[in-house]
């Protein structure tokens, strides 16, 4: 097993190296939606990076802990970072709360369990569960798919917005997982 992932992990790196030099090749073509297929083969494959760089970070903000937050007409989508994922390897389990939950700001609302490790999920701001990733019930895996769209972890309103202030953008973030690695 572990010599099929490794031989996985090797081709999934020549494919997004061969990926990465063909769109610095096709960097002068003017229209972007040419691009798109070679932008998916440089993120879809098992690679360990400290970006949390994705078409869905945009907006997104940053906690210590490294759930991310992204706000959308006063409701909040609540996630773990690529970085939390990659960290915690396969996850095999999701406790999530109830709706209808009051949390403030950092208060546990729930875990992830993987094949390495458990880790609870602090709330990144005051207000109150209005959803949670049902699919995550019968796929935890999809924290490690797709982080930042189809593995959120809940939504909730948003009743202090003055908190997402002191939250990090994506660069502040990345500042401080390099400044935890060194």
């Amino acid at each position: 097993m572990e010599i099929r992932v490794r031989r996985m992990m090797a081709m999934c790196s020549v494919v997004r190296c061969a990926a990465i030099s063909l769109t610095s090749s096709l960097s002068r073509l003017s229209h972007r939606n040419l691009l798109i297929p070679v932008r998916l083969l440089e993120t879809s494959c098992f690679n360990r990076s400290l970006s949390t760089s994705s078409p869905f970070c945009a907006a997104l903000r940053f906690t210590d802990k490294h759930e991310w937050v992204r706000v959308e007409s006063g409701v909040a989508t609540v996630g773990i970072s690529n970085f939390a994922q990659e960290a915690l390897g396969d996850v095999v389990y999701c406790g999530l709360p109830e709706i209808g939950t009051k949390l403030s700001q950092s208060d546990e609302f729930g875990a992830l369990e993987s094949v390495k490790a458990a880790s609870e999920l602090y709330s990144p701001l005051t207000g109150e569960v209005t959803e949670v990733n049902d699919a995550l019930a019968d796929n935890p895996g999809l924290v490690n798919k797709s982080c930042y769209k189809d593995g959120w972890l809940m939504k909730m309103s948003v009743s202090v917005p003055e908190e997402l202030d002191a939250l990090l953008d994506e660069a502040a973030y990345e500042r401080y997982i390099k400044s935890i690695e060194d």
